[in-house]
């Protein structure tokens, strides 16, 4: 390669490095004129600031029972007051985000990385590989999630372990149609051709070429599968199929308040508005990351 090659390559590199900050800096802006967005962004913050200091931000035990202060209104030493055997709420609301925030994450992880991998080969190859795959995401969508989650746990038994394996093991179809979509829009665009012309890998051409352009909605509906992970799992602790006491999670301190809830509102109301947050600014997020990553508002 010639000095004047390598200088026009080093250019073009630098140039390329350029606009892709010039992009993320737009991309910043315009997700930072979404208010909702930012809320939503603000308030997982400090939900995760919240779980990671937990231990600093309350002097009780989550799991410890106290029967000498059972069902205690909110006050000065129990800001969320007590459950029917005596244990700080707030505690137990803290640690039990923790449950939430570890398995929403992990399980859509799991859901994207596995819908990624089927959507690229799905979306990339077509014809008969295409169709294969298709009909696989078919049989699984065609079943109810809930029903597999269930049958599932029924077998294996009930922990938090099993809880994002299953969620991620059910939920991959719908990251996987969204990749196939993209790349059978991107494969036989002019640029592809071009990367295939010049005799560029098929690993090369995904992995540099087509993923890149396909990952933006992709990335919008992560926020809303990690939204959804997380009410799956609070359902499942709600019906004793989630984290098992004595750990705490937003779903079986729900339980516990249910049984009381005539005498004692503050059990079940707290973690119920720490899970309506999150899943909310969940939602907030995707909102603006939607708008953020949508050409039209370049």
């Amino acid at each position: 390669m010639s000095k004047q090659t390598k200088i026009s390559t080093i250019e073009t590199r630098e140039e390329a490095s350029a606009a892709a900050t010039i992009d993320a800096w737009r991309m910043l802006r315009r997700f930072g004129r979404r208010r909702g967005a930012v809320f939503g962004l603000s308030v997982l913050i400090i939900l995760i600031l919240c779980t990671v200091f937990a231990p600093y931000l309350t002097a009780h035990n989550p799991v410890k029972p106290d029967v000498t202060n059972r069902l205690a209104p909110p006050g000065a030493d129990n800001p969320f007051g007590t459950d029917n055997l005596g244990r700080d709420v707030f505690a137990r609301t803290l640690f039990g985000a923790r449950v939430s925030l570890t398995v929403g994450p992990l399980s859509t992880a799991i859901a994207v990385a596995l819908g990624l991998l089927i959507g690229c080969i799905s979306g990339f190859y077509g014809g008969t590989v295409d169709l294969v795959l298709q009909r696989i995401v078919d049989v699984v969508m065609c079943m109810p999630a809930i029903f597999l989650i269930l049958v599932v746990i029924a077998f294996v038994g009930p922990a938090i372990s099993t809880t994002i394996m299953v969620i991620g093991l059910v939920y991959w179809t719908a990251p996987a149609r969204i990749i196939r979509a993209e790349f059978l829009a991107l494969r036989d665009r002019d640029f592809i051709e071009a990367a295939k012309a010049v005799g560029m890998n098929e690993f090369r051409i995904i992995w540099r070429h087509i993923l890149p352009n396909a990952l933006p909605p992709l990335i919008v509906q992560t926020s809303l599968f990690v939204a959804q992970a997380i009410l799956i799992e609070a359902a499942l602790s709600y019906l004793g199929l989630g984290a098992q006491p004595p750990v705490p999670s937003w779903g079986n301190i729900m339980t516990d308040g249910g049984r009381v809830l005539h005498r004692a509102w503050w059990v079940a109301t707290f973690p119920g508005i720490g899970l309506f947050l999150t899943v909310l600014s969940l939602n907030l997020v995707g909102d603006g990351l939607r708008d953020a990553l949508d050409p039209k508002q370049q």
